[in-house]
């Protein structure tokens, strides 16, 4: 899609974007859930839909994709940490769409939430990742969300910050290899600048740090 088309229906459909993000924001504050420990929860799914903004015309494929798109991004952790069931993301995703992208929307939510697990790499195995890979723009708001979140712990310095700054680190060669297939699909497609900007950002960081 181009870059313009994609802009014209975010115009198009900015009523129903903005209450898709009023939603996801209201769902996250009633569970009390912050991020970083200093900030609400919207701060990060902000963020993270903030290059769906900037990139998402280069995987949304056409019209009716554009708000399971964006609804995946602010809800991908809605299960995950706003005590939220699969039904219920279909539910609130049908307030704005059809059946087809109510199902789309929820199944983007599905793949980035994590399995259960007693450790990080439980909770991020591979039947999580093959869940990622195997979902229609789920790769793409996968890496919407770690470079949300490694743009963060690179920025800050407190303690936790530090310490997520390292696991990104460390884990982004798996990660990347994790989530990514060869694809002629767009949906399914890790878009290379993005990838570059996460790159940047760690070596950047790294530098600073010599």
């Amino acid at each position: 899609m181009t870059e313009k088309l994609f802009q014209d229906l975010i115009s198009k459909y900015a009523t129903e974007l903005e209450e898709i993000k009023n939603t996801a924001h209201q769902l996250h504050q009633h569970v009390n859930q912050t991020y970083g420990g200093v900030h609400p929860y919207s701060f990060h799914l902000d963020m993270v839909t903030a290059s769906v903004f900037r990139y998402g015309h280069l995987v949304c494929v056409e019209e009716q994709d554009l708000l399971p798109l964006f609804f995946g991004a602010y809800f991908h952790d809605s299960i995950e940490d706003a005590r939220q069931t699969y039904n219920d993301v279909c539910k609130i995703a049908r307030k704005w769409m059809n059946e087809q992208q109510a199902y789309m929307a929820a199944e983007i939510v599905y793949a980035l939430t994590n399995d259960k697990g007693r450790t990080r790499s439980e909770r991020a195995g591979e039947k999580y990742y093959q869940g990622i890979r195997e979902t229609p723009y789920a790769p793409f708001v996968k890496l919407c969300d770690r470079l949300a979140n490694i743009t963060y712990s690179c920025s800050n310095t407190d303690t936790d910050n530090q310490h997520m700054k390292e696991v990104y680190r460390k884990e982004l060669p798996h990660f990347l290899d994790s989530i990514s297939q060869p694809s002629t699909d767009p949906r399914f497609v890790l878009p290379s600048v993005m990838v570059d900007a996460i790159l940047d950002i760690v070596i950047d960081d790294a530098k600073r740090k010599k």
